[in-house]
């Protein structure tokens, strides 16, 4: 946890989520998590140049500098990769502040030629080495309302630091409220494709892990890849009080538009779900955070599983029990 490993597509680093605290909410640079670190074939000392194409009336050319000195604070934003998985104690999820330039302001430079045109956000993804986890080819269709409702942004900084090459330097996407497989990395290309362009191999790889309805073949037909509602304990402590162990479970409760009120607990599927005390940070729909002080009713492995109250909203990985983790209980 904590330590980059591994090289380009098949790199990774697993943020440490139980050192979150209400105030320390932000992930600091070197923790924050990486799906895929930088290829072998980047010239870090190169001029980058985004090339704006496809279906407009004149193509348009933006350099990495001139963003760099259009950019300003966007916001703190939570990134989950959709494939955050238990065996990496699901640390690939992390909250950083970011400065950038709306997409929007670049896309209005643009004179598409047609009517209900799509844009795709490419990156560069070619690598020295042959990957063992997944397939080269960085790139994500959006319908531009997606874009503009959700302040889509094109990252210069990372809390307060230029973006370093892991993470995407000199340019990467950012789509609050979005998976991390739409924020696009090294990004150098943005085309104006027609409504019923392909989806790109991206897409496709990521469908199962966004929740899709199969293998769409058309972009359109895509849902948004949007993160829903979740919750997991971080963090048990054990503590004696007087002469009395004193279990607290702390965690995190991140996605939707919003957090959500009404979250229970269990530690057995025979039990009661009961509550949990919510803090709010200044973080607003990041993440929040909870905790619950438990008495186990004796030693034994128990299974830690939330469930929200509201049954409309949209949590079909919480309610799954994907972000269930157990615990080990030797004292009482």
């Amino acid at each position: 946890m904590g330590e980059p490993i591994g090289t380009e597509l098949d790199g990774r680093l697993f943020t440490d989520l139980s050192t979150l605290t209400p105030e320390n909410p932000v992930t600091p640079a070197d923790n924050f998590f990486i799906r895929t670190r930088a290829s072998k074939l980047l010239d870090p000392s190169s001029q980058w140049t985004i090339h704006v194409d496809g279906l407009i009336e004149r193509p348009i050319a933006i350099s990495a500098e001139a963003l760099a000195k259009k950019a300003r604070p966007m916001g703190t934003h939570l990134m989950e990769c959709s494939g955050n998985p238990r065996s990496a104690h699901f640390g690939m999820m992390s909250v950083a502040a970011w400065d950038g330039v709306p997409l929007q302001e670049i896309l209005q430079t643009a004179k598409p030629r047609l009517s209900g045109v799509r844009v795709l956000v490419s990156g560069f993804d070619r690598y020295q080495e042959e990957s063992m986890t997944s397939e080269p080819g960085a790139g994500w269709i959006f319908n531009p309302d997606q874009l503009f409702s959700s302040k889509a942004f094109l990252a210069t900084k990372m809390n307060g630091q230029p973006l370093r090459p892991d993470h995407g330097a000199p340019i990467r996407l950012m789509v609050p409220g979005w998976y991390g497989c739409v924020c696009v990395k090294w990004v150098n290309q943005i085309d104006f494709v027609a409504d019923d362009a392909p989806a790109t191999s991206q897409m496709q790889e990521y469908a199962g892990r966004t929740l899709q309805e199969g293998v769409p073949s058309l972009a359109r037909d895509y849902r948004p890849a949007m993160v829903d509602i979740a919750a997991m304990p971080t963090r048990i402590e054990k503590w004696l009080v007087g002469e009395k162990i004193r279990y607290y479970v702390t965690g995190i409760q991140w996605g939707g538009l919003a957090p959500a009120q009404g979250m229970e607990v269990r530690f057995d599927p025979e039990e009661k779900s009961v509550p949990v005390k919510i803090t709010p940070t200044p973080l607003g729909k990041n993440w929040c955070f909870w905790s619950y002080q438990w008495n186990p009713p004796a030693i034994g492995k128990f299974t830690i599983r939330l469930r929200l109250h509201a049954e409309k909203i949209a949590a079909a990985k919480l309610n799954s029990g994907y972000y269930d983790r157990s615990v080990d209980i030797a004292e009482i």
